[in-house]
């Protein structure tokens, strides 16, 4: 199988007034099928760019990408569109949850604009498959206001599921809950990739990075350094330590 992603001498230049800014800069890795990777480095390091130019949300100035085997370097606006829907799955820092639409109907808003439409028994099998691997099956007809933060982010992450994509790309995922809920949706994330779907995800967490199989850490722009993480946390060991703290506290 090729690589899920292939970047080959990638560089990207923003134009700022006079000013050139080299996002990134040389930039080449292979990211295999079935791995969990985690890119870190601190603000203006280059990884959110790295993470668009990843997501076809944003083009190299140089240098060559292949996404599951697909050449993407000199695709047109309408043909990276196409790519991110068919692709790829986006799981942000904020939820983006319609607020009055139940879990299931927003599980089931990419398949919308599916080419071609997918039959609407395929929609139903595909939105409950979603939301069994994210362990919501039983909260599909809640409205986002009757979720917890965790859940609400949980249904984003099906939702990113649901067009079977070759790959999940995820942006702070974490950064606005709490640590029970953090661990709860590392968790979700962590039988997901048990499952086989591969996941690259921008955090700056370092304790959220060792629930990863690989951590890159980008600075100006470059690779600084990209290793496999030894000891990963359990986030059922984690969640059980953490309930353990609580307890004790409340005890004190």
């Amino acid at each position: 199988m090729p690589p899920i992603v292939q970047l080959e001498g990638i560089h990207k230049v923003y134009q700022t007034g006079d000013v050139q800014v080299h996002a990134v800069r040389e930039v080449s890795l292979k990211v295999e099928p079935g791995e969990f990777v985690a890119i870190m480095g601190a603000s203006g390091s280059g990884k959110s760019t790295l993470m668009n130019i990843t997501g076809c949300l944003d083009q190299p100035t140089r240098g060559r990408y292949r996404i599951d085997g697909v050449d993407v370097s000199q695709l047109t606006r309408d043909e990276l569109a196409e790519i991110r829907n068919s692709k790829v799955g986006f799981v942000f820092q904020g939820f983006n949850l319609l607020a009055r639409t139940s879990a299931r109907e927003n599980v089931e808003l990419p398949m919308l604009y599916a080419h071609p439409q997918i039959h609407r028994r395929e929609q139903r099998a595909r939105v409950a498959r979603a939301l069994e691997l994210v362990g919501l099956s039983d909260r599909a007809d809640h409205l986002p206001n009757q979720l917890s933060g965790g859940q609400q982010q949980r249904v984003a992450i099906a939702r990113a599921l649901v067009m079977q994509p070759a790959l999940i790309l995820a942006d702070e995922p974490t950064g606005n809950l709490d640590t029970r809920t953090s661990i709860e949706v590392m968790g979700a994330f962590r039988r997901l990739n048990d499952e086989g779907i591969t996941i690259i995800m921008v955090t700056h967490e370092l304790d959220i990075a060792r629930y990863t199989k690989r951590n890159i850490i980008m600075r100006d722009g470059r690779i600084q350094t990209d290793r496999l993480v030894g000891a990963r946390l359990d986030p059922v060991a984690q969640l059980a330590h953490l309930r353990v703290e609580q307890e004790s506290a409340e005890l004190v």
